[in-house]
C-alpha cells in the first residue's frame, strides 16, 4: 500500500463556495478506481502549523499509483484545486519495504511533470509547508 497525505490551507479570501468546490474535486479524485481508501476533511494537527485541511488516499501498489496519477478525474481536479491552495505539505508512506520505492515514486512524479509541464508549474506556485 502507498499512502499519500496532503496537508493544506486555502489562500486568504477564498470563499466558502470555492472551498466547497475544491473539497468536492478532491473527494472525486479520492474515489477513482485505483484508490483503495481515502479521507478528505479538516486537519487535526496543531493550528500554528497553518494547515486547515487534509487529503489522504491509499493505493495498492505502483501500478495503481500510476493509474491514479493519470486518471482523467485526477487530472481535471488539479486545475480546480491547486490555484486555491496557500500552503501544502505532502507525506508519503508505504508498507512495501522495497528500498527503491521512494525513487520509483519520485520518477513517476517527474514523468508526470514532463508529460504535463503546466501541471508542474502550477504545483510550483504553492509554498511548501
Amino acid at each position: 500500500m502507498i499512502v499519500n497525505i496532503l496537508r493544506f490551507s486555502f489562500k486568504d479570501g477564498t470563499t466558502d463556495e470555492t472551498k466547497a468546490e475544491v473539497l468536492a474535486a478532491m473527494r472525486r479524485t479520492s474515489t477513482v478506481e485505483s484508490v483503495a481508501f481515502s479521507a478528505v476533511g479538516q486537519d487535526l494537527g496543531l493550528p500554528d502549523e497553518g494547515f486547515t485541511h487534509t487529503y489522504c488516499a491509499g493505493v495498492e501498489d505502483l501500478a495503481a499509483l500510476e493509474r491514479y496519477m493519470y486518471d482523467p478525474v485526477h487530472l481535471a481536479g488539479d486545475s480546480v484545486i491547486i490555484p486555491h491552495l496557500a500552503k501544502l505539505s505532502a507525506v508519503r508512506l508505504s508498507d512495501d519495504l522495497d528500498p527503491g520505492l521512494s525513487e520509483k515514486v519520485a520518477a513517476m512524479h517527474l514523468k508526470k511533470v514532463a508529460t504535463y509541464p503546466e501541471w508542474g508549474r502550477l504545483l510550483d506556485t504553492i509554498p511548501a509547508g
